[in-house]
């Protein structure tokens, strides 16, 4: 008997994008570490990157989150 048992994470139904295999993969396959989900279909997985890419752009673009690295702030003035 085994000392400690691999468990799995995630549920059988949910899918996931394996970011190691570049495909969706329902249920626990890969590591945590090497996924992004769960997503309640495979086409939601499949689309994974695309929704990354999408989310990223509205993350960048969102003047509440601004990293100004010149030195200015918001409205023009020097920052202190």
């Amino acid at each position: 008997m085994a000392l400690f048992k691999k468990r799995t994470v995630g549920k059988p139904g949910e899918w996931f994008y394996c970011l190691k295999h570049h495909k969706a993969e329902e249920g626990p396959e890969c590591p945590s570490k090497d996924r992004f989900g769960p997503y309640a279909s495979r086409a939601e997985a499949e689309h994974a990157m695309e929704t990354a890419r999408e989310r990223n752009l509205e993350w960048e673009n969102d003047p509440r989150w601004n990293d100004d690295t010149s030195g200015r702030g918001q409205d023009g003035d020097q920052a202190p």
